[in-house]
């Protein structure tokens, strides 16, 4: 129970990003968890939370972090595309944000054709975006 406390963090950023499917044991001296977030900025997130606490290589976790994407048949079969918004910062740029939630700069058109932006290099801080 002690490293669930250590890596409490850890799993209260799989659960703030939307996590499911989150299975969490300890085995000889390691915690284990599973989970899938929505998209590779809550994955970051969650590494991120696990080399904050653990360290760079840390020996006491192993985690199976996995990814929802377009071609999940649960998210298929729903018939319900998940849009987000997200508001631009100083220092956003569409490439950016498509890096952030996609894992790939250059899927910045899908989020200019989201918001019908006709310039993707002209967007201003405070504007709130459709991230497709």
């Amino acid at each position: 129970m002690a490293l669930q406390d250590k890596y409490k963090a850890v799993l209260d950023s799989i659960n703030a990003a939307g996590g499911r499917d989150v299975m969490v044991n300890e085995d000889g001296g390691v915690l284990k968890v599973a989970a899938t977030v929505p998209y590779p900025k809550d994955k970051n997130a969650v590494w991120n939370k696990i080399k904050e606490i653990g360290g760079e290589n840390p020996s006491d976790i192993s985690a199976d972090i996995k990814m929802d994407n377009a071609n999940d048949p649960e998210i298929a079969s729903a018939g319900v595309k998940e849009m987000k918004t997200y508001t631009v910062k100083s220092g956003d740029t569409l490439s950016k944000i498509s890096k952030e939630f996609y894992g790939d700069a250059g899927k910045y058109m899908d989020i200019a054709k989201a918001n019908n932006i006709s310039n993707p290099d002209k967007i201003n801080v405070g504007q709130e975006l459709k991230i497709p």
